[in-house]
């Protein structure tokens, strides 16, 4: 019974992460200009917000997910205005490989702000939580060791699929000159905006 809860799980944390978005882009364009690792790590961090939302879901925690659906706007507003942020810092960035050194100080500030961006956007816990309620998967149908047994499932979803992305996308980085990674830039960095943009558009 465990091991099903654990392949739904890893479904789940799958079709959450797959779909293309902000974060999916941002994690891209690391990955071509920082090299894998930064890649990698950036798809952690929106896998370990995926967890974080699995757990509440699973174990029926209301008030916290009752609270957070009730700050979507400003969820929404944090969440679009560092998009925006992120768009711009994109465009700007130096067209230029990053050395081995700037990478290992990338990586933790590559984590921690997808995990931001992802814990702000009002979506990821909306879909989390329909998907566990509507497939009836939460503590009350099982015992806690199943519902955590379901949120590392999630976990290990998204996380097998940004393994899959950065390591695709990084086969092409060598391949990158500076002109490439400038265009990269642009194109990355108008599309994230375009998110942020829109994401603060609905609001008002």
């Amino acid at each position: 019974m465990d091991a099903l809860y654990l392949v739904k799980g890893v479904v789940i944390g799958l079709s959450i992460a797959a779909p293309v978005g902000p974060i999916g882009v941002l994690c891209i364009r690391r990955t071509l200009a920082q090299g894998k690792l930064v890649g990698l790590v950036s798809g952690l961090g929106a896998a370990t917000a995926d967890a974080i939302y699995g757990l509440i879901a699973a174990y029926g925690l209301t008030t916290i997910s009752n609270f957070l659906v009730g700050q979507q706007y400003w969820l929404q507003l944090i969440g679009g205005l560092f998009l925006c942020y992120l768009g711009i810092k994109t465009l700007k960035a130096k067209s230029t490989y990053s050395s081995e050194h700037t990478q290992r100080k990338s990586v933790l500030s590559a984590y921690l702000s997808i995990l931001f961006l992802t814990l702000t956007n009002p979506m990821t816990i909306l879909s989390i939580i329909a998907i566990f309620s509507g497939l009836g998967l939460s503590i009350s149908q099982s015992s806690e060791g199943t519902a955590f047994v379901l949120v590392l499932g999630v976990f290990g979803g998204s996380t097998l699929w940004w393994i899959l992305l950065s390591s695709f996308v990084g086969l092409f980085q060598h391949k990158m000159t500076g002109t490439s990674l400038s265009i990269i830039n642009r194109i990355s960095g108008g599309i994230i905006l375009l998110f942020g943009g829109f994401a603060l558009y609905r609001l008002f």
